[in-house]
């Protein structure tokens, strides 16, 4: 059956290589769309004696007199599946548009189809992303659980690796489109989106850590090249199939890493990072709070002290670093431990300020 959207999108692109009055209507003889909007939602005797006869339907001047809303023209049945969906007409001596009536009808046809098949393609994309959402989640899987692994075609008997992706702009279907094509290894990956600006492929079969980087830096570079945008990746660590979603967690915490260098990060890399994401956020801040709340709004002794951190608390390379004379850096490091009460010449301090900085950043 056809739909008024679809007809409104039908007559608006035909319109643009055809310029005729045009109708389309469904099988009951309603005009539910129309160059004409005047035409729209009113009876079109012809339409429907087009498709109770299942073929052409040719309406002149001489006999449009006794039909009910109809003008001369020519009138097609349309086909999807074998099946009379509505009627295009086109408005005109018959003699005259004639020459695009096929045409037209091929064309409606082949639209129809198109939009068939490209929402066929959404909906299993929809299914695919519901499914996956369900795997990481969780390691219990019911009979329609495993049941739907059947029907979309996923193989539940193979090892998983985790890979997310964050993206500097949106990403479309058509990207990921672009990503399965250029980089399924085997038709046993999975692909999905992951909201706007994320993706999630779940790489079937052990890879070699080596493998699975070179993997990654294509899919970045990739990105970049083609789409001007970057792409951070997580990695989690290969899982058996009922422990996907340990990956899946290990993959985020990596991508939580990877985001702020715009890196690929594998989990098993982590380090510090491992505990700080198991952290809660009221704890983190909290913990400014009492350590370095005193100092932050001066970003002149923020920088000053990050600085001194990342050159290994130097002061000679910290004062070349930020241009400064090493009596003002001597001075700026003083003021931090009057306002903190932390001495960055003690180890445990350090870290306090290391641990600070890390949160703030977050």
């Amino acid at each position: 059956m056809m739909i008024a959207s679809l007809a409104d999108s039908i007559i608006s692109e035909i319109n643009h290589l055809i310029h005729e009055d045009l109708i389309v209507a469904d099988t009951s003889g309603m005009i539910i769309a129309s160059t004409d909007k005047n035409r729209v939602n009113t009876f079109h005797e012809g339409a429907l004696i087009c498709t109770q006869k299942k073929q052409k339907f040719i309406i002149t001047q001489e006999n449009q007199a006794p039909l009910k809303g109809v003008k001369a023209g020519i009138n097609l049945p349309i086909l999807f599946q074998n099946q009379i969906a509505g009627v295009i007409g086109i408005t005109g001596n018959p003699e005259r548009v004639s020459a695009y009536a096929e045409i037209l009808k091929r064309m409606t046809e082949l639209m129809m189809n198109e939009r068939y098949y490209s929402e066929q393609l959404e909906w299993q994309a929809r299914a695919l992303e519901a499914f996956v959402f369900d795997w990481v989640q969780k390691s219990d899987w019911s009979e329609e659980f495993i049941h739907q692994a059947e029907l979309i075609g996923i193989d539940l008997s193979i090892e998983r690796q985790v890979l997310i992706g964050h993206c500097s702009d949106v990403m479309n279907n058509k990207m990921l489109k672009d990503l399965m094509e250029n980089f399924s290894q085997d038709n046993k990956d999975v692909f999905v989106r992951w909201g706007n600006d994320r993706f999630i492929i779940l790489q079937a079969d052990q890879k070699t850590k080596e493998r699975t980087l070179h993997f990654a830096k294509q899919i970045s570079r990739h990105f970049k090249t083609r789409y001007q945008v970057n792409a951070s990746i997580g990695i989690g660590q290969p899982a058996s199939p009922r422990m996907v979603h340990q990956s899946f967690h290990e993959a985020e915490r990596a991508l939580s890493t990877a985001k702020k260098s715009g890196a690929i990060i594998f989990d098993d890399d982590l380090r510090l990072e491992m505990l700080l994401k198991d952290i809660k956020k009221e704890t983190k801040v909290e913990f400014i709070r009492r350590t370095i709340s005193q100092v932050m709004n001066d970003q002149e002794l923020i920088k000053t002290v990050k600085t001194f951190l990342r050159q290994n608390q130097s002061f000679k390379a910290t004062a070349d670093a930020l241009h400064i004379h090493i009596n003002t850096l001597h001075y700026r490091i003083k003021r931090v431990e009057e306002l903190t009460g932390l001495n960055l010449r003690h180890t445990e301090d350090l870290l306090i300020f290391h641990l600070a900085f890390l949160f703030l950043d977050e």
